[in-house]
């Protein structure tokens, strides 16, 4: 395995162990942190004030970390949202002579998000369904209606921006830093909450790239490494254009040993061989208690379950929305469940995940100490989750200490079949890691 690269220069050099045990040295990256059997992500998405005033605290008292995806042009100070391109009433008069088609389609479903009422912005957003559900014709008929609508006064053009299903709240850039600073992960969900799939490239990008400014501008790098594009689109040019600004995507993350199935799949984890499965699942309004604790527990039948929840709306404010009485006894049986499960925000997970797969262990071994180094193309700097490491010892150490870089790392002593070994946790990026029999 990638990361199983064992190599015992003092057997190659000659040089013996006391044991002259094959297994002495040998290292391995657990495939959860911590060693758990699997690993849960709590995700928000679309910045429900009630998420930050609500569920926040809730996860506060129990010591839960979760990820936060946010419209970023609804906190003050951010990039707005706003149409790019052509002269609007230049569109708009077109449309009455010429038949909206695959050759206008993008540009016409880009702007009617923007001409500034909330009926227009649902002409978008269905049309936008209705493409992605490849009704394509259909699409092209309701963006011709809606600006239709639009010439004859019947709806309204005021150059307002409005977010879809999403009251302006007061959260402030100030606020989303202190949260990150307590470890919760502020990502993005765009600017203005549009169907990506149906905008203009430029229009798309904007939505990208502005909320992806903002994000590092009052928070920092950290709060840029994934996002979650609107209505959990998996659409090919958005995904295309999307991996390409972040290097991460809750809408799909296209590992070759990751198996991931959507909220709207019927798919379990147990119908996959892959290394790891990513299951989404969306406790919404009618979702009993105990359905949502079964995918909890689904996570102790297999060893490769990462699952993802996606939350939206909380206590009668947004979409879908769960109480706060079913977030505190929710999120309590998910903390309950810790020995076992590790309860990450999305990012720490992906991250972990990819230095796994990414890193080899090479492991030097003489009579005095086992030498680890790791072998990684991943940039340290963002890639900076500890991973958890494995190391078998000599039965006759008594007293062995750690350290990577020069600094102490604790460490937890056991025993398996194999023999005596240690679990702890190191970085890429810090040094060579060196154990001894009462080292320094």
């Amino acid at each position: 395995m990638k990361n199983l690269l064992i190599i015992i220069l003092g057997v190659l050099l000659g040089v013996s162990c006391k044991s002259k045990d094959p297994q002495i040295g040998q290292t391995e990256i657990m495939k959860w942190s911590g060693n758990k059997t699997g690993a849960i992500s709590i995700t928000f998405d679309d910045g429900i004030v009630n998420q930050l005033t609500i569920a926040k605290p809730i996860l506060d008292s129990l010591d839960l970390l979760a990820t936060f995806y946010i419209i970023t042009g609804k906190v003050p100070g951010s990039g707005e949202g706003k149409f790019i391109g052509r002269d609007p009433n230049e569109i708009i008069e077109e449309t009455a002579a010429v038949p909206t088609d695959s050759t206008n389609f993008f540009e016409r479903a880009s702007l009617i998000a923007f001409t500034g009422t909330s009926e227009a912005e649902n002409y978008h957003a269905q049309a936008g369904a209705l493409f992605e559900q490849g009704r394509i014709a259909d699409a092209y008929s309701l963006i011709d209606e809606g600006f239709e609508k639009i010439r004859n006064g019947t709806m309204r053009d005021t150059d307002e921006v409005v977010f879809h299903n999403n009251l302006e709240d007061t959260t402030t850039w100030e606020q989303y830093k202190s949260y990150a600073a307590q470890g919760h992960e502020i990502a993005s969900h765009t600017v203005t909450h549009p169907r990506l799939a149906v905008l203009d490239e430029v229009n798309m990008r904007y939505e990208l790239e502005q909320s992806k400014a903002d994000l590092l501008k009052f928070i920092g790098p950290e709060s840029t490494f994934t996002a979650e594009g609107p209505y959990g689109t998996e659409d090919e040019r958005v995904m295309e254009i999307a991996h390409q600004i972040y290097p991460a995507l809750r809408n799909r993350m296209p590992e070759a040993w990751l198996e991931e199935i959507n909220r709207g799949s019927e798919m379990t984890p147990g119908e996959t061989k892959k290394e790891y499965v990513q299951w989404q699942r969306g406790p919404v309004t009618r979702t009993e208690m105990e359905r949502m604790k079964s995918w909890v527990d689904t996570l102790g039948n297999h060893d490769h379950t990462w699952l993802v929840l996606v939350f939206h709306g909380v206590e009668n404010l947004g979409w879908e929305p769960k109480t706060r009485q079913e977030l505190v006894e929710y999120f309590s049986f998910i903390k309950s469940q810790e020995d076992r499960v590790w309860v990450a925000p999305f990012r720490e997970v992906t991250k972990y995940l990819r230095q796994r797969k990414g890193t080899e262990v090479v492991t030097e071994l003489n009579e005095t100490q086992i030498q680890i180094r790791f072998k990684s193309d991943l940039d340290p700097s963002i890639y900076q989750v500890p991973l958890t490491l494995k190391t078998y010892l000599p039965n006759e150490w008594d007293q062995p200490k750690i350290n990577q870089g020069g600094e102490k790392i604790e460490f937890q002593r056991s025993q398996d079949e194999k023999g005596d070994f240690i679990l702890y946790e190191a970085f890429l990026g810090k040094g060579e890691i060196v154990i001894k029999e009462g080292g320094d």
